[in-house]
């Protein structure tokens, strides 16, 4: 038999772990009823603990219902833990997306449930953000290009493509940057990009009837974080 004082530091302990914790934990008796909430869980669900004790886990991650509590108790039969997508609700209506991990502890009943919930809305809106950025460069009308601090390029739109009559991107992808752009002052505009400029030129180029258009190429360094610049990202644009 396991000493009181012992399994009272044992619960000490893990309750420190528990307020330390990046994520949300939930505890809940074995039957899915809420015990314990870490002050992680306090700030994504806006709930204190005594407002949301012993009820239903259902209250905070909706779908999570009596007859999905005991399912999700015979998975655990099997496997130490089970995640699965969910929408989470707070107290003032919103909700969240998470990532939702559920495993067994033994707290204050044996087989408590355990619910680690990590918000993944955040992520989600860099990821459709990314998107959007990803539809507008390869729809814009201006033939776009990214390169890397080797001058090499990286990535070219739809547009650059039929601008330098190549077919494909990886007719480009490993090329520098003079090979398709030698002419003067394109090469050194290219250095102060990179070098942290914000650049834009007017020039004149021929077409296979002679004629003459004006082109505007537009060059800005491609940063990470604050400082550095690991490339050039520009843009060319028939006048």
């Amino acid at each position: 038999m396991t000493p009181i004082n012992a399994r009272q530091d044992h619960k000490s302990l893990y309750r420190q772990l528990m307020s330390g914790l990046y994520d949300a934990m939930l505890v809940t008796d074995p039957n899915g009823h809420v015990i314990e909430l870490n002050p992680r869980a306090t700030e994504y669900f806006l709930y204190k603990q005594d407002e949301v004790w012993d009820k239903p886990v259902a209250t905070l991650i909706p779908g999570v219902t009596a007859h999905m509590v005991e399912r999700i108790r015979k998975g655990l039969e099997d496997a130490r833990h089970i995640m699965l997508d969910a929408k989470c609700m707070r107290r003032d209506g919103t909700s969240f997306a998470a990532e939702v991990t559920i495993s067994v502890i033994d707290l204050i009943n044996g087989n408590d449930l355990v619910f680690t919930v990590r918000n993944t809305e955040r992520r989600r809106k860099q990821w459709e953000a990314l998107r959007s950025m990803s539809n507008a460069f390869a729809n814009a009308q201006s033939a776009c290009f990214v390169c890397d601090d080797k001058r090499v390029f990286k990535s070219v739109n739809p547009a650059f493509l039929e601008m330098f009559d190549r077919a494909s991107e990886e007719d480009v992808l490993g090329l520098t940057f003079e090979e398709l752009m030698p002419d003067d002052p394109l090469p050194s505009f290219f250095d102060r990009a990179l070098a942290g400029e914000q650049l834009a030129y007017r020039l004149e180029a021929g077409t296979d009837t002679d004629a003459v258009s004006e082109v505007e190429v537009r060059m800005t360094p491609d940063r990470r974080g604050k400082d550095k610049s690991v490339g050039v990202v520009g843009s060319i644009l028939h006048l």
